[in-house]
């Protein structure tokens, strides 16, 4: 689908729960919505200005009937989808500009500002049904557990907080410990059992909940920048209790999958401004992906396409990593032909892999034990025999340490020689 123009920077995107309609928030506080079909082609369906300051947050209601809007003005609009009119607004529902909203039940509606304020809302009621003030920091993330009626929201001041909205106490059903990094996005994996929080050091921090919430259980590296946006994948995918879409600040969407760690691909790629928003149609059950930054259009990729390529390709990898996995193959074949070569001279076999291999003497195999003391003396670098082959380990497991980087050139290993192949012609 071509990119959806609408003029203006976007803040949030939002889709219609059974319909393909997709709203914006833009920084002019107008709300543009957009229709669309299965063959990528859009028009404009209307457009409403609840505020004159940005529109930072939209959410819909659980049949798409209401939109909710919320912004810099630190008020909370709701919008009829149907007659496109602003039918109700609370002004100053916060003392700071909303970041976040959040549906939570068919008639309780979550808010959370730049001061780490959460409000609960009764759609019905005009003042908020209760207020959460832990945090001291901006709501940069909500998160709804069904199972627990729990709310988890993620900070700005390194913390994630839990509440039980079934509660009536003020206080958070249980808080982390400071993570040290800015949190900034959250989403479920492995039937809602596992909770990855998005940081702004482009760490991929795992919460288990049968663990509690006072620290994470793991710590996937990876993106080069913060991660501002994820998303979970449609259930239909095989790979979707472990597949998640993350969106980062150097400009990309990710496919990632999780346990084990792998990058399936990139879905879209906004050049050198940061995603921040990432929202899939159909409550999250559709095909296409809505991504958007600080540019003034919306990406919609179509899901489908992405995937079926992938499944093409045999293993679930990339390319990247298919052409990575073939240097790696490649090299190990240039040292067999080298072996082979040296069949001719069997007397200097012994001394033709210590050339390639490794830097140091070149009868470091036929000195004794002394000699090869000595060699551990005069030099840290270099290892003795027994070392060799746990560092070449170590150097075939890198890929795996950090595979959601980006492919490089190939590095020269530690005790690694690149050699002309007519310097083998001479032995």
């Amino acid at each position: 689908m071509p990119d959806i123009q609408v003029g203006e920077q976007v803040f949030d995107v939002a889709f219609h729960p059974a319909e393909s309609l997709l709203y914006t928030g833009l920084l002019t506080g107008e709300v543009k919505a957009f229709r669309y079909d299965d063959q990528g082609q859009h028009e404009s369906a209307f457009t409403v200005r609840p505020s004159k300051k940005s529109c930072r947050a939209l959410e819909t209601d659980a049949d798409g009937a209401y939109l909710w809007t919320a912004g810099k003005g630190k008020g909370l609009h709701t919008i009829d989808v149907s007659t496109h009119k602003v039918v109700e607004s609370r002004k100053n529902a916060h003392e700071a500009p909303i970041n976040r909203i959040k549906c939570l039940l068919p008639h309780m509606l979550a808010t959370g500002d730049d001061d780490g304020v959460v409000k609960l809302w009764d759609p019905r009621k005009p003042d908020a049904v209760r207020t959460y003030t832990k945090h001291f920091d901006f709501i940069s993330d909500f998160l709804w557990l069904e199972d627990k009626k729990h709310l988890v929201a993620s900070s700005g001041d390194g913390t994630l907080s839990v509440m039980d909205v079934r509660s009536g106490k003020t206080e958070p059903h249980a808080q982390s410990e400071d993570q040290e990094d800015e949190l900034l996005s959250m989403v479920t994996i492995k039937d809602n059992s596992k909770v990855v929080v998005g940081t702004q050091l482009g760490m991929l921090s795992i919460f288990n909940r049968k663990s509690g919430w006072g620290d994470c259980v793991d710590r996937v590296p990876g993106h080069p920048h913060s991660i501002d946006a994820l998303c979970p994948l449609p259930s239909t995918y095989p790979s979707a209790h472990s597949t998640i879409l993350t969106g980062s600040s150097d400009g990309l969407v990710r496919a990632v999958q999780l346990f084990p760690t792998k990058l399936l691909g990139v879905v879209a790629d906004h050049g050198e401004f940061p995603v921040e928003r990432i929202k899939v149609d159909r409550a999250g059950e559709g095909r296409w992906v809505a991504s958007a930054g600080h540019e003034e259009t919306v990406k919609m990729t179509d899901l489908k396409d992405v995937f079926e390529d992938e499944e093409g390709g045999g293993d679930g990898e990339c390319e990247e990593e298919k052409d990575e996995g073939q240097g790696q193959k490649f090299g190990v074949e240039e040292e067999n032909d080298s072996d082979e070569e040296g069949e001719e001279r069997e007397e200097e076999e012994q001394e033709t892999p210590t050339v390639v291999v490794q830097e140091g003497p070149k009868d470091s195999s036929e000195e004794g034990d002394d000699a090869e003391d000595q060699e551990g003396k005069d030099s840290d670098d270099e290892g003795d025999d027994s070392d060799a082959p746990v560092q070449e380990r170590k150097r075939k497991r890198k890929p795996e340490k950090d595979p959601l980087a980006a492919p490089g050139r190939r590095k020269k290993g530690r005790n690694e020689v690149v050699a002309d192949p007519a310097f083998f012609a001479d032995l």
